[in-house]
C-alpha cells in the first residue's frame, strides 16, 4: 500500500455521515445570503451522496430525495471522466467534457467505445431509477433545490445534476459537498447559484483523500436511507467556517 507524506489540508471526514452531519450543521447557519427552507428540496446523488443528502435534510428539517447520475468512465479507466448522466422526474441531462474526448479521440479511443460507454451506464442509470424511485418526483419548479455529493472529483456528474435542475426550472440550484478541488468549485459556481463546500482542496485528486472510511455504497443503504430507515449520524463538532465559492 502507497504512501503519501504531502500533509493533508483538513483533517479528514469519519465517513460520509460525519460529512453530512458536519454540512448539515454549516447550512444552519449560513449567513444572511442562503436562501430560507420553507420550499427547499435536499437531493442525494446516488448512491454516494444519499448519505451525505440524509444528514442535510435532516438537519434543516427537510424530506430527502434522490437523483441518480451516472459518469461516463473512460474504458480502461473508468475512474476518468469524460462526461455524465442525470435522471429525475421523467427527464434525462448529458453532460460531454469535450476536450477530454477529443484528447481521448487523439489517443485512438472510437466513437463507438465512447458510445457502448454512454449506453451501458445510461441502461444502469435506469435500473437504478427504478429501483430507486416509485411514484412521482418532489417538482422543483421555482423551489430551492440542495444538490448533495460525498466530493467532487471532475464535478461532470454534478454538472449534469444541475444542468437538470435548471431545465426543471428550480429557482435557486445549490451545490452542496463536503470537500472538492478549488477548481471544481469555480467551474461549478458558474452554473450553480451558489457551490457549498467545506474543504476546498487545493490539489484533491480523489474524494476517499477526505475521508477515513470510504467505503461503497450499496443499493440497500440508498433505500434504507429514502425509507428512513438506515442510520443517521448524531451531531458531531464543530465543522468550522463555512466555505462560499
Amino acid at each position: 500500500m502507497g504512501y503519501s507524506s504531502e500533509p493533508r489540508p483538513w483533517l479528514p471526514f469519519l465517513d460520509r455521515n460525519d460529512a453530512g452531519t458536519r454540512l448539515g450543521r454549516a447550512l444552519r447557519h449560513p449567513g444572511k445570503d442562503m436562501p430560507g427552507v420553507d420550499s427547499t428540496v435536499v437531493l442525494g446523488l446516488a448512491r454516494g451522496g444519499v448519505p451525505v443528502a440524509a444528514a442535510v435534510a435532516r438537519a434543516i428539517g427537510r424530506p430527502l430525495g434522490v437523483m441518480v447520475v451516472r459518469k461516463l468512465g473512460v474504458p480502461g479507466s473508468p475512474e476518468v471522466a469524460f462526461g455524465a448522466v442525470a435522471t429525475y422526474g421523467g427527464a434525462t441531462s448529458t453532460v460531454h467534457l469535450e476536450r477530454t474526448i477529443r484528447e481521448l479521440r487523439g489517443h485512438g479511443y472510437g466513437l463507438a467505445e465512447l458510445e457502448g460507454v454512454d449506453r451501458g451506464e445510461r441502461d444502469e442509470l435506469a435500473r437504478r431509477q427504478g429501483l430507486y424511485v416509485h411514484g412521482t418526483q418532489t417538482p422543483v419548479a421555482g423551489r430551492t433545490v440542495l444538490l448533495c455529493d460525498d466530493g467532487l472529483a471532475t464535478g461532470a456528474t454534478m454538472r449534469a445534476a444541475v444542468v437538470l435542475m435548471r431545465e426543471a426550472g428550480a429557482g435557486v440550484v445549490v451545490v452542496c459537498v463536503p470537500a472538492a478541488p478549488r477548481h471544481s468549485c469555480a467551474e461549478l459556481a458558474g452554473d450553480a447559484d451558489r457551490v457549498i463546500c467545506l474543504q476546498p482542496w487545493p490539489n484533491l485528486r480523489a474524494v476517499s483523500e477526505a475521508y477515513l472510511r470510504f467505503g461503497q455504497v450499496g443499493d440497500a443503504e440508498v433505500l434504507a436511507l429514502l425509507a428512513g430507515t438506515g442510520p443517521l449520524p448524531e451531531d458531531s463538532g464543530d465543522p468550522g467556517p463555512l466555505k462560499w465559492q
